[in-house]
């Protein structure tokens, strides 16, 4: 077979600028291998590998069924509008590729019938986006959300207007012919090349454990690009979750009913409202006691008990008036078997017995979530693989820990799998600074915020801005952005203020600014030139030992004689602390500093795993060095 990837290979010939890379050929050869042997293969491949195509190129070879499933909705529309075109125009491959995203990116039919049929329903502003969305349908070939320009795809319009696996009337809906949840299905069972993400491939192998409303078809390869965040998703997905949102959508969806097609049962809007209002006073008091932390500790508190009898109570009367409804109306049908599904779920949740669970809660907002999630997903996920054969390949710039895969590996039972490390080509040495300043005050000190500006207000300045300052809290965030707004003549952006595109929009549109953000803004971020030069962590990313979930897996972790500093927590810090390292040289004209506000890196032992696991970049503690670094490479 012709290297596709050599200088004069089919992409050279049909990409302007194409440059044949040395780890990108390994990358692409393994795959094949890989898919000809049908097996599983992990590759970390470090940034400006050139990892997409590298995979891509096999997948079109191939002729055969594949599904590629990336971290984020985002990742996956530039796969399929962007990278796959040009591969697909450079190998004159003739195949098809469809995109299939989850059941609420597309517009529900029969929801929007219902809503048409009682709009007086809604408050003024959704009536209004209601005649919007109506005049959208006649207008979409896809009814995928995203695409519809009169309304935002966070508006709360669309919730009302998309549907559940839970919500979803499959083959007795009235609209299923013309569902674009079950033509998006249709054209993923005839496409050659099946674009998703892991939110949609995990949801969708536990539908099909109930075997109910699958939408993923098999394939012959699958590739999971992203796949660091593969563990903790199937994590929570091979879990259980009751939250506020389905009991209030179960609730809507009653109510909807009595006004629109069973309007003789007035007990239906009795246990609609019974429903709703228990949910909210439980969230009130939920939220009380606290935004996070043990299931087994907050429902032995008296007030959470006695909310927990009336949901229950509510529920029941559900159970009893939808009872008298049976046959009446699909939907009615379906909100029966969803009562009987909460109450069963609300039973486990509550009797904590299972052994190998976190049980935990959350308070988010105006919403709770009550679950239990598996410390470990090895055993589901590798029986996952043994009852689908083909080739699975696992692939991110972060899944190693100190050059080895094995943290990955074991989390995902991916004990037989090939695995390979690629360096990325970016050169380091001469392209980066990395740093730990002197005169740091300790994690956990008072007034870290304040220091941390003194230090590094002079670097901030000179650089001109173009810098992102990633924290590990909200707080932190909250308190730099405060300083630094009352210190800096500079644009100060901060994340949560705007949305993330905005955000970042507005950050490269400045070209001055200094952009402070945490969680979302790690990972997933592509920011190409000297617009950022700088990236500012203000300590090492570890989970709080407090999170639940964390505290679960540490204590599991102690019963198996583990120890679970070494094993889980600085594991997870390191692949977290590599992806916000990360955002910084995206190309290979990129230059910058990277700066760590955290003495453990030199002081502590375990610092050096992290220093290794890292880029390998000079190393200096003088900040005026990395301000002379900086000004030397302004362009």
């Amino acid at each position: 077979m012709v290297d596709d990837f050599a200088p004069n290979g089919m992409l050279a010939r049909a990409i302007k600028d194409f440059t044949p890379r040395d780890a990108q050929q390994k990358m692409a050869a393994k795959i094949n291998q890989a898919i000809a042997q049908s097996s599983p293969l992990v590759v970390e491949a470090g940034t400006g590998t050139g990892k997409t195509f590298a995979y891509l190129v096999p997948a079109l070879r191939s002729e055969k069924k594949v599904i590629i499933s990336t971290g984020s909705k985002n990742l996956q529309d530039q796969l399929y509008s962007k990278d796959l075109p040009i591969i697909k125009k450079a190998l004159e491959f003739s195949g098809k590729i469809a995109l299939l995203k989850g059941r609420s990116n597309y517009l529900c039919l029969e929801k929007l019938t219902h809503h048409n049929s009682a709009p007086g329903e809604l408050a003024k502003t959704l009536q209004t986006d209601l005649v919007r969305a109506r005049q959208w349908v006649t207008k979409t070939t896809d009814g995928d959300i995203s695409k519809c320009a009169t309304i935002t795809e966070n508006n709360p319009i669309w919730p009302m207007l998309t549907s559940t696996n839970e919500s979803c009337l499959g083959s007795e809906c009235p609209q299923y012919d013309d569902c674009y949840v079950v033509k998006a299905r249709r054209r993923a069972l005839n496409a050659d090349i099946v674009v998703v993400n892991h939110h949609l491939f995990l949801a969708d192998v536990v539908v099909k454990d109930t075997g109910f409303g699958e939408l993923i078809p098999k394939a012959d390869v699958l590739i999971f690009d992203e796949a660091h965040q593969l563990p903790d998703l199937a994590c929570q997905y091979f879990g259980q979750q009751l939250t506020s949102r389905q009991l209030f959508d179960l609730a809507k969806e009653i109510l909807l009913c009595y006004r629109t097609e069973v309007r003789d049962m007035v007990q239906l809007q009795k246990c609609a409202d019974k429903l709703q209002k228990c949910t909210q006073d439980l969230r009130i008091q939920i939220g009380n006691i606290g935004l996070k932390g043990n299931l087994r500790d907050l429902i032995q508190h008296p007030l959470i008990k006695a909310e927990i009898t009336y949901l229950t109570e509510s529920l029941n009367f559900c159970h009893e008036v939808l009872q008298l409804a049976i046959g009446r109306s699909s939907t009615l049908d379906n909100c029966f078997e969803r009562v009987n599904q909460y109450l069963a779920l609300l039973q486990r949740l509550l009797s904590i017995q299972v052994t190998g669970f976190s049980y935990w809660y959350e308070c988010l907002g105006n919403h709770f979530t009550l679950a239990l999630t598996p410390l470990s997903v090895a055993d589901k996920f590798a029986s996952l693989m043994a009852e689908r054969e083909g080739a699975w390949v696992f692939t991110s710039a972060t899944l190693s820990v100190n050059h080895n895969l094995d943290y990955f590996t074991k989390r995902l039972g991916l004990n037989d799998a090939t695995s390979l490390i690629l360096e990325s080509p970016f050169d380091y040495a001469n392209q980066t600074l990395f740093c730990v300043p002197r005169y740091l005050p300790s994690p956990n000190e008072k007034n870290t915020a304040q220091k941390l500006v003194s230090i590094l207000q002079p670097l901030i300045e000179a650089n001109q801005g173009r810098c992102f300052f990633l924290c590990t809290s909200h707080m932190m965030m909250n308190e730099l952005a405060k300083l630094f707004r009352e210190k800096l003549a500079l644009p100060v952006l901060v994340q949560g203020e705007t949305s993330k595109t905005q955000l970042l929009e507005q950050f490269i549109d400045e070209g001055n600014a200094l952009l402070i953000a945490t969680n979302s803004f790690w990972e997933g971020i592509d920011v190409r030139g000297d617009i950022l030069s700088c990236v500012i962590i203000d300590k090492l990313p570890f989970s709080s030992p407090d999170d639940p979930l964390m505290k679960a897996r540490i204590e599991d972790c102690l019963l198996q004689g583990g120890e679970p500093f070494n094993d889980i927590q600085i594991p997870e810090a390191v692949i977290t602390l590599k992806q916000g390292v990360g955002r910084l040289i995206r190309h290979h004209q990129d230059r910058g500093a990277i700066v760590i506000c955290d003495n453990r890196l030199v002081m502590r032992s375990y610092g050096a795993i992290f220093i290794n696991s890292l880029p390998p970049s000079p190393r200096t503690r003088d900040i005026g060095l990395v301000t002379d670094f900086l000004l030397a490479n302004k362009h």
